[in-house]
């Protein structure tokens, strides 16, 4: 499945955006999704994932302002982003994978094998 990221650009702290992962095929019942973030020169973070049972996990670092959500129809994903932070700055990346049963999807890189190419968030204090 291909991914294409958009949505993101540049805030004040507080500030909101939401982002869109658009992807090429059927992914309501069958993949795992998730929004991983790269800060420049440091590892992945897996941010926030949902799967086909409507199950979600967070980091801790956003739960309360962040929120996945999926839209069926337009076979796209969401990350809605609110009280913003200059900590939040990052390229956000779309990740999936097939569904591998389980109620809480994972948020751990390793998981997924489809990746788009990210859209950058930048948060100014």
């Amino acid at each position: 499945v291909q991914l294409v990221e958009s949505g993101g650009g540049s805030v004040q702290d507080g500030g909101s955006l939401r982002l869109s992962c658009a992807a090429s095929k059927w992914i309501y019942e069958d993949y795992t999704m998730s929004w991983v973030r790269q800060y420049p020169g440091k590892e992945r973070e897996g941010v926030a994932s949902v799967n086909p049972l409507g199950g979600t996990k967070y980091a801790t670092s956003v739960k309360g302002r962040f929120t996945i959500s999926r839209d069926g129809a337009k076979n796209t994903v969401y990350l809605q982003m609110n009280n913003l932070k200059p900590e939040d700055t990052a390229m956000y990346h779309c990740a999936a994978r097939t569904y591998q049963g389980g109620s809480i999807p994972p948020l751990s890189l390793d998981y997924y094998d489809n990746w788009g190419q990210g859209t950058q968030v930048t948060v100014s204090s």
